[in-house]
């Protein structure tokens, strides 16, 4: 059975950052066809499965505002490419722009709760009348990350159309990928995982035995970032970063 791999490289990124912790070294030098070879096996009911392409999607970082990430990775990406562990990289991109918002803090299950003013920071009229009902807007710089889920949906897509993969790995928690997840679940068996310490976005939800059935889900675990990781040095030039 030959089975496609298919990352949100974001999603996997920020999903280990908040389970193993942000400044907590061993778990970024991941060897993600490792990950998958090791999920695929303890996990699915798959028969005879070999993994036939590793399709990695992700952005450049800007050097302009973070050139110490941006060095990190690109060492990283080389390592996928030169061990292998990635045979597709598919890359999105990073928009800058100015988004305008109302001031708000976390509030149950981290839903936004708009703030309002209260002494002693008050909102007044012309009249000098207290303005309780009113809202504190924000201008913030905001760098986004575009194209990620495009270019997972879209490889997964192709592939499954084509005939080049009998069954699909997709590691990735976002709930706009759950078209083209419930569409090709009609071709062949989907193994969805969740990356983030989350609960599994609602849309990607399912039952096993949907369309040609066989499919299964499973929410990683620190553990599976630690055991999977890369060579300190990968050929002869590719060295982990110091802090990883």
């Amino acid at each position: 059975m030959r089975v496609g791999i298919y990352i949100d490289g974001y999603n996997l990124y920020y999903g280990g950052r908040g389970i193993c912790g942000r400044s907590r070294a061993g778990w970024r030098w991941l060897d993600i066809k490792a990950l998958a070879k090791e999920l695929v096996t303890a996990h699915s009911q798959w028969v005879d499965p070999t993994i036939e392409v590793v399709t990695y999607c992700t952005a450049r970082i800007s050097g302009a505002s973070n050139p110490e990430g941006q060095r990190e990775q690109d060492v990283y990406l080389r390592a996928l490419e030169q061990s292998g562990a990635a045979t597709r990289i598919a890359f999105g991109s990073y928009v800058a722009r100015v988004a305008t918002a109302p001031l708000a803090v976390a509030g149950r299950n981290g839903k936004p709760v708009i703030s309002h003013p209260q002494w002693p920071v008050m909102v007044q009229d012309g009249a000098e009348d207290d303005v309780p009902d009113a809202r504190f807007m924000a201008s913030i710089a905001r760098r986004e990350e575009k194209g990620s889920d495009v270019n997972v949906a879209s490889h997964l897509l192709i592939d499954v159309l084509t005939g080049a993969i009998d069954a699909a790995l997709v590691i990735s928690n976002d709930s706009d990928l759950a078209f083209p997840i419930n569409y090709v679940r009609d071709f062949v068996p989907v193994g969805l995982i969740n990356p983030t310490k989350g609960y599994r976005a609602g849309k990607l939800a399912g039952q096993p035995t949907d369309g040609v059935g066989n499919h299964w889900w499973y929410q990683m675990q620190p553990e599976d970032w630690y055991r999977n990781q890369l060579p300190q040095t990968v050929g002869t030039k590719v060295t982990k970063p110091p802090k990883w």
